[in-house]
C-alpha cells in the first residue's frame, strides 16, 4: 500500500500529513512557539530532591521545573543485576547539583518535562548511547538470525575504543556501510558538541535540541511504502534536499516541491479531517459510530450499531460493525495520537469467536502504529483495556483550549438553574445587607427566563425581602456567568 506524506510549512508552524490509499492515516503539527521538547538535552540545575518519592525537581530553564525519577537515573542503577533496587536518589542528588538530562516525555497539562540521565541521541538508521556499552537491536526486527547479523556487522564497523553504545533501527537493515559509518560520524560529532557545551556552558542551558518536524520526516518516517513527500513551500524544500543529501540521500528521490495552485491540504482533503478529528463523533461507513471522550486519566471508545441493520441477525450485525470498529478505532488513535490509558466499548458480543476475531482484527490495524501500543483481552465486563505511549500532545491539545463556558465539562447549567442559584444570593445578600435595590446582571437566556416563566418568584421574593429588584442584560455573559450588585 503506498503512502504519501504532505508537508505544510508556514513562518508559525509546520503540519505533516500522512495519507495511505487516499485516508489520513496521521497528523503532526509542530508550532515554532511551541516546539516539543521530547529528546532536547540540558545542563540542568537540581531545584529539590524529594526522598519520599525518590524524586528530584530539576531546572531546565522552563517555566516549569522538570520531573526527574530515581529510575530514570543512570547512575542509579546495578547494570550488573536489573532487578536490584536503585541507589537513593539523596545519596546521588543534592540542592543546587548541575546534571546532563534529556526530556523523556513533554510537558503535559500541568505536569512538567520527564528528565533522565541517560543521553540517548537518534539518527537516521542508528541511536547512540554514550553511556552504554552494548549493541541492541529493534524489536521490530523480529527474526533472530537477522538481529545477530546486524550485531556483528555493527561490531565489525566500530572501532575496539569505541566508547558507548547503539541501537540498530530497522532502517538499518537496508543500509550500507558507508551509510552505517556516516550516521555513527554524524551521532559522534554531536555528541561531542554536547560534552563540549557541557562543560563551558551555565546551568540551564540548551545543549542539543532534535531535528525539527520536517526533518524528522525524512530521518524517521519514509519506508519502502512512501511514494512521494510533497512540500508547499519553496525555500523549505531545498533546506530539506540540502540536509537529505547529507543524512538521507536514498530518500531525495521521492522529494517534491509542489506547486499546485490550490492548498496541499486542501487537494487532499487533510482541512476537513482535522476539523473531523475533533469531534466527538466518528461515523462508520456502514452507519454505526464511535463516540470518543478524552480526559485526564484515559481515553474512553464507545462503539455503537447506529442505523446499521445489514446482518443476517444481530448477532451479525454487531460482530461487522465491531469489525469495522477495528480499523476506524486504530486509525483515530494515530490520527489524534492519543495516549496513556485507552479503554474500548465495543458493542457486546456473546459469540467468543466472534470477540477473538475483533480483537485479532484490532491488533493486526495497531500493528502499522509507529508509537508502543499493549492490547489486553476482554474483561470480565466486556471492555478491552489497552495502552499507547505517549509522548507528546494529543491534536486536541494543540489545537482546541477548555470551553470559557463550560470549563472543559462539556456541559452548562441550564437558565433554570442559573435563575434558582441567583434567587438564592439574593436572599442571602438581603440577609447581610440593606441596600436600596438589587440589580440581577446576565445573560440574555436568564433574563428572559425570570420575565417570563419564573416572573412570579422573582416578584414573590421582592416582596419578602422588601427590596426592588431590577434585572440587565450583559451580551458579554455567557449562560453560567451573572453577577448580584448592591444599589
Amino acid at each position: 500500500m503506498n503512502e504519501d506524506i504532505l508537508i505544510n510549512i508556514t513562518p508559525q508552524e509546520t503540519r505533516v500529513a500522512l495519507v495511505l490509499q487516499g485516508a489520513v492515516q496521521e497528523l503532526h503539527i509542530e508550532r515554532t512557539l511551541t516546539r516539543g521538547l521530547t529528546g532536547n538535552v540540558y545542563l540542568g540545575k537540581v531545584v529539590r530532591v524529594l526522598p519520599g518519592m525518590q524524586s528530584a525537581f530539576i531546572d531546565i530553564g522552563l517555566e516549569r521545573a522538570a520531573f526527574l525519577h530515581v529510575a530514570d537515573i543512570w547512575e542509579a542503577r546495578n547494570h550488573e543485576s536489573p532487578n536490584a533496587q536503585p541507589t537513593p536518589i539523596e545519596k546521588l542528588l543534592f540542592d543546587g547539583q548541575v546534571l546532563t538530562v534529556q526530556v523523556i516525555k513533554d510537558p503535559i497539562g500541568t505536569k512538567g518535562a520527564r528528565l533522565s540521565t541517560q543521553i540517548s541521541v537518534a539518527g537516521r538508521m542508528l541511536v547512540y548511547l554514550p553511556q552504554d556499552n552494548h549493541i541492541g537491536i529493534s524489536q521490530k526486527i523480529e527474526k533472530e538470525t537477522d538481529r545477530e547479523a546486524l550485531r556483528v556487522r555493527m561490531q565489525g564497523l566500530l572501532p575496539p575504543e569505541e566508547k558507548g553504545g547503539y541501537i540498530v533501527r530497522t532502517m538499518a537493515e537496508e543500509a550500507s556501510d558507508a551509510d552505517l559509518l556516516a550516521d555513527i560520524d554524524y551521532l559522534r560529532k554531536t555528541w561531542n558538541a554536547i560534552l563540549q557545551g557541557a562543560r563551558t556552558r551555565p546551568p540551564t542551558s540548551l545543549l542539543y535540541q532534535d531535528l525539527n518536524l520536517a526533518q524528522r520526516v525524512l530521518r524517521d518516517f519514509v519506508h519502502d511504502e512512501t511514494l512521494s513527500i510533497q512540500v508547499d513551500s519553496r525555500e523549505n524544500y531545498l533546506k530539506l534536499v540540502e540536509f537529505g543529501q547529507v543524512y538521507t540521500p536514498s530518500v531525495l528521490p521521492r522529494l517534491q516541491h509542489y506547486t499546485g495552485e490550490r492548498p496541499l491540504f486542501d487537494l487532499y482533503g487533510v482541512e476537513e479531517e482535522i476539523q473531523r478529528a475533533l469531534g466527538r463523533r466518528v461515523d462508520l461507513k456502514s452507519g454505526g459510530y464511535l463516540i470518543v471522550d478524552q480526559t485526564e486519566a484515559m481515553t474512553t471508545i464507545d462503539v455503537n450499531t447506529g442505523g446499521f441493520v445489514g446482518g443476517r441477525n444481530f448477532a451479525d450485525t454487531i460482530f461487522k460493525t465491531n469489525l469495522e470498529a477495528a480499523h476506524a478505532i486504530a486509525r483515530q488513535l494515530r490520527l489524534r495520537n492519543l495516549g496513556g490509558i485507552i479503554i474500548l466499548d465495543f458493542i457486546d458480543m456473546e459469540n467468543n469467536e466472534h470477540r477473538n476475531a475483533v480483537l485479532a482484527e484490532l491488533k493486526k490495524a495497531l500493528s502499522r502504529d509507529r508509537t508502543k501500543v499493549s492490547v489486553s483481552g476482554f474483561s470480565a465486563l466486556g471492555l478491552v483495556e489497552m495502552t499507547r505511549k505517549r509522548t507528546r500532545e494529543s491534536l486536541a491539545h494543540i489545537l482546541c483550549e477548555p470551553c470559557p463556558a463550560c470549563g472543559g465539562k462539556g456541559q452548562v447549567k441550564t437558565s433554570r438553574t442559573i435563575c434558582y442559584e441567583i434567587l438564592r444570593e439574593l436572599l442571602r445578600e438581603a440577609k447581610q445587607f440593606n441596600p436600596r435595590e438589587f440589580r440581577i446582571v446576565a445573560s440574555q437566556e436568564v433574563i428572559d427566563l425570570f420575565l417570563e416563566e419564573e416572573s412570579q418568584h422573582l416578584a414573590m421574593l421582592g416582596d419578602f425581602i422588601g427590596k426592588r429588584i431590577s434585572l440587565q442584560v450583559e451580551k458579554g455573559y455567557h449562560q453560567e456567568q451573572y453577577d448580584v450588585i448592591l444599589m
